[in-house]
């Protein structure tokens, strides 16, 4: 908004617009102050920063950043959303995730999570995770089902659960036109998890039967979360799901349906992570590609994408699970704004096995806080129009298109899941992050950056592992690499009394030290390594002492440059003196005579954090 004096005259009338190259010849200052002589593009390269293979996010956008038209909500493409009013009327249906197997218990989460914000509901049904087919009446005792629609997830007992379903809504008094939900037949989605062949008929017969006698009630679930859950990228995530769309319309036009009625079967389901930009811009680049689709097949109103998102499992850390709440919060913002119909966020301690009341209650109250409070429902794509995000989107959107494309020339989703392809692809994804992990390029805070090692640890009872679980894709986590380290170090706790340590020898005042001290032990506990910093500080005449009371049997010098040239030496050869298995040095690889391994910012860190607790002897 431009502010107007009384005279008319705009208050910057006054000032010349700069020019790109203005900026970019301030950047090169500043870059040139810190050691880095760049030039031109180089200098905004240098500022740079990979998102994942692919995508790189520039640090300014102009006018000049070139999108394709995003049109307007609720119109093709519908890259600004499915409907016209956004999420504006009532915000988004908020959508919490249920798996217990007793339906009693079942039913009192489902009944308090009703009376208390949620929307509807998403049931595990069958299997070892889920209510029994036969419990299903049980656990939605009491539950209005013209009101609350539920989305099943029945996995390989998709016919005996959606026929239960169906069977409550006429024993209920639900009318055919009022049942809402989703009967989640994703034979695709299952053979991915599972390793099994998949078995389109069941889905086929559902979409069927929902077409022609509940038309708000879609048989199938496009969901992409197996890919993203295995390491996928989210290029690779949308064209997993553009891939399994088109074979699920290729079965249901087979079967006499019309492509407007196959598209009105199903639903897409999408993972939404802690980097809230790139979760707004998959959504919407998701939008873009299925509205192609569906263009493509002669149905270009048809191809308004319904999505339900979901917050990552990926992303959740088993240590210091409380961050999880500002990891889900910063998903769940990210899926609002991107436009998705439906949200779920998982409870902060997912990862830990079954949540408890108090998880449950602050996962849908995340959802009520930013609708309610934040207002942020209240706005109508209010990521349109900005030249990163708009650009953001359409480069994912290429990127996408072109592994769908790479899937249909292997045969589709069912031959590229055969085949191994689409496995080997995300497997190579995850290799290259878990890379950019171990080096804390990707940061984890509470695990790999600033870990806690006297918490508490936050116990829940184990979620038994699903049916056929162990045959598919494999499931990743981010924090699985520092995991193990932290369990080695658990049980030398439990079976010595006490944590592995290091001793940190800073050398000078703390002026000198502080900085690298500070560096040296978040970067020791995320491997479960107790750090010693005591006294404060050190040299070649007390160094000895101080390590022997110390309890350590590796040490590590902290300090500056200047400092580590007249003392490393003589410091280093105190500390071997006194019993020390191996001495590292924090900072850049240089000669110093007695130090063995340099600790610094981008180096492995858990190749690092692994030998030491096997020198240590930690199994």
């Amino acid at each position: 908004m431009t502010v107007l004096p009384a005279d008319g005259l705009s208050l910057a009338a006054e000032f010349p617009d700069p020019a790109h190259e203005q900026w970019q010849s301030l950047v090169e200052g500043v870059l040139r102050k810190s050691g880095k002589d760049v030039a031109g593009s180089a200098a905004e390269e240098a500022l740079s920063t990979t998102v994942e293979a692919g995508l790189i996010t520039r640090p300014l956008y102009t006018s000049r950043d070139d999108a394709p038209d995003a049109g307007f909500p609720g119109f093709a493409p519908f890259t600004r959303g499915s409907k016209a009013e956004g999420n504006a009327a009532n915000g988004w249906d908020v959508r919490q995730r249920h798996s217990l197997t007793d339906p009693a218990r079942l039913n009192e989460a489902v009944l308090a999570d009703l009376e208390n914000g949620v929307t509807s509901l998403w049931l595990t049904v069958g299997g070892a995770t889920g209510v029994p087919v036969s419990g299903l009446a049980r656990a939605l005792d009491g539950v209005y089902l013209d009101l609350a629609p539920v989305v099943l997830d029945a996995g390989s007992e998709l016919d005996s659960a959606a026929t239960e379903l169906l069977r409550l809504y006429e024993e209920r008094g639900v009318a055919p036109e009022s049942a809402r939900g989703t009967l989640g037949a994703d034979p695709l989605g299952h053979a991915a998890r599972s390793g099994g062949a998949p078995e389109p008929a069941a889905a086929v017969h559902w979409a069927e039967r929902c077409a022609k006698e509940y038309p708000g009630l879609r048989a199938l679930t496009v969901d992409a979360l197996p890919y993203h859950e295995a390491g996928g990228s989210a290029a690779q995530e949308l064209g997993s799901s553009l891939a399994t769309g088109v074979a699920y319309l290729r079965a249901l036009t087979g079967a006499g349906l019309s492509v407007e009625a196959a598209c009105a079967q199903l639903e897409f389901r999408y993972a939404a992570t802690a980097d809230q930009f790139l979760t707004i811009a998959k959504l919407r680049a998701a939008r873009r590609l299925w509205a192609r689709v569906a263009e493509v097949c002669g149905a270009a109103d048809a191809g308004a994408q319904r999505q339900h998102a979901v917050t990552s499992s990926v992303m959740m850390t088993r240590r210091d699970p409380w961050v999880n709440m500002l990891r889900t919060t910063l998903a769940c913002l990210g899926a609002g704004v991107g436009g998705a119909d439906s949200v779920t966020v998982l409870p902060f301690d997912h990862a830990l096995g079954l949540p408890d009341a108090f998880a449950r209650r602050i996962a849908r109250n995340t959802s009520t806080i930013l609708m309610e409070e934040s207002h942020l429902a209240r706005v109508i794509d209010p990521a349109g129009g900005s030249w990163y995000v708009e650009r953001l989107t359409a480069e994912l959107a290429d990127s996408a298109w072109a592994f769908f494309q790479e899937i249909e020339r292997a045969g589709g989703q069912a031959a590229a899941l055969g085949s191994g392809l689409i496995g080997e692809r995300l497997a190579e994804t995850w290799a290259a992050r878990s890379k950019d992990l171990a080096r804390r390029k990707e940061p984890v805070t509470g695990v790999s950056e600033f870990p806690h090692l006297a918490e508490r640890p936050v116990e829940r009872k184990v979620t038994p592992a699903a049916d056929g679980a162990s045959g598919g894709l494999p499931t990743v986590r981010r924090d699985e690499a520092f995991e193990a380290l932290r369990a080695r170090s658990d049980a030398h706790l439990a079976s010595t009394g006490r944590r592995p340590r290091v001793f940190l020898a800073a050398l000078g005042p703390a002026s000198a030290h502080t900085a690298r001290a500070t560096f040296a032990s978040n970067l020791f506990q995320a491997g479960g390594i107790e750090p010693v910093h005591d006294p404060a500080t050190v040299d070649a005449s007390t160094a000895a002492e101080a390590f022997a009371t110390s309890g350590a049997t590796v040490a590590c010098l902290c300090s500056g440059d200047a400092l580590y040239a007249e003392q490393a030496e003589a410091v280093a050869s105190a500390l071997r003196a006194a019993g020390a298995q191996r001495v590292f040095l924090a900072g850049r690889p240089a000669e110093y005579p007695g130090v063995d391994e340099y600790v610094f910012a981008g180096c492995d860190v858990v190749a690092v954090l692994s030998s030491v607790l096997d020198r240590m002897g930690v199994a």
